[in-house]
This record gives C-alpha cells, sequence and structure tokens, in this order.
C-alpha cells in the first residue's frame, strides 16, 4: 500500500479456490498499485487491493464477477483516512488507549471492521486506536476508537451505520471513561494468551 494510492478495497470470499483465481484475474485486469491477498480464520480467503480510483474499480467488478455467489463481502474506500492504511500496515497487537473514552464496534466481517474504521476517524476527532481482523477471531472484526466522549459517540454513530449497511454488526459499545487497568491490557497485547504468558 502507497500514500499515492489512498484507493482501497478489500473482498472476501468463502471459497479459497474462488478467491485465488478471482485475485489473479484482478490484477492481470487493472494496473494496481498493490495486492495483498491470503487465507484468514475460518477458512476464507481475502483480497486489499490499492491503486488509483479507476483500477481499483476495475478490479473489484472483476472479483466480484469471478468469485460471484463465494463473495461474502466487499468494501471500497475511494480516499482511505490515512490512520486506517497505517494501521493496516503496522498490523499492531495493541492499543494506543489511554483513559478517555472508548469506542468498540465488533463485526462479522473484515470489511464491515475496515469500513467502519474509516467511517468512524472521518466523522468524529477520534484516534482509531486499534483494528483487529479476522484470524484469531473467527473471521470477525473490531474497531477500537478513544477521545472525548462527544467525539467517540459521533464516530461510533458513523461506524455502526456502515458496519449496519453490510448487515454484519455484532455489537456497539461507549465506555465513557476506560479504567487504567483496562487501558494498561490494551496497549499491552490484545490476545489473551498473551496478556497471561506475559507474551511469550
Amino acid at each position: 500500500m502507497s500514500d499515492r494510492n489512498p484507493a482501497l478495497a478489500l473482498l472476501e470470499f468463502e471459497s479459497i479456490s474462488a478467491g485465488i483465481v478471482a485475485g489473479d484475474a484482478m490484477v492481470k485486469a487493472a494496473p494496481l498499485g498493490s495486492i495483498h491477498a491470503g487465507t484468514v480464520h475460518p477458512g476464507r480467503y481475502l483480497i486489499l487491493v490499492a491503486g488509483d480510483t479507476a483500477s481499483v474499480e476495475v478490479a473489484i467488478d472483476v472479483g466480484k464477477d469471478v468469485g460471484q455467489a463465494f463473495v461474502s463481502d466487499i468494501v471500497f474506500l475511494a480516499d482511505a483516512h490515512p490512520s486506517v492504511v497505517d494501521a493496516l500496515r503496522a498490523n499492531k497487537e495493541s492499543a494506543t488507549a489511554g483513559d478517555e473514552a472508548l469506542g468498540i464496534v465488533e463485526t462479522r466481517s473484515v470489511a464491515a471492521a475496515l469500513d467502519s474504521a474509516d467511517a468512524g476517524v472521518k466523522a468524529a476527532d477520534v484516534i482509531l486506536a486499534a483494528i483487529r481482523l479476522a484470524d484469531g477471531l473467527g473471521g470477525k472484526g473490531y474497531v477500537l476508537f478513544s477521545g472525548t466522549v462527544a467525539e467517540v459517540e459521533a464516530g461510533l454513530d458513523a461506524a455502526v451505520a456502515r458496519a449496519e449497511g453490510h448487515g454484519a454488526l455484532i455489537r456497539s459499545d461507549l465506555i465513557a471513561q476506560l479504567h487504567g487497568e483496562m487501558a494498561d491490557n490494551l496497549r499491552g497485547d490484545l490476545r489473551f494468551s498473551k496478556r497471561v504468558t506475559g507474551g511469550r
């Protein structure tokens, strides 16, 4: 992914075979800035592409045409927020959580989580504290926003609306003031086993 290629799309496939075939067709059909593809739990195949808007739109159309009924969800971000791109690049297992308000959006799909993250940071003055996607989550995703209560509420409203558009919202919550010990857990590692073993 490059800052010069702000358009992003992610296609989620229920079939690994269909995903590989679709990815090959997508990259052959348009001059993309980048393509990242692979399996995630529970046996899904994801394709993330970046590039100029027109090329990404062509790739989406080709992916949908090739994948057909095996495409389970799609997100297209014509102008992805820089913090979403940074979060994808960093792939951090911890959150930048303080003792301010914390907003949580949990989704059934990776595409919906990405869409929610982008919507939330564009709608309000919030920090995208974390994005966790698929692996180790049974294919689900979740997003954490931090900031003042009013801003986190506004970000959550936008994020929830976007997740509902995918039919993939599981739950959203707002903690008005995150306790310091929970903030420490989120900053340390988002995975339970790593917290218990001290990162070993």
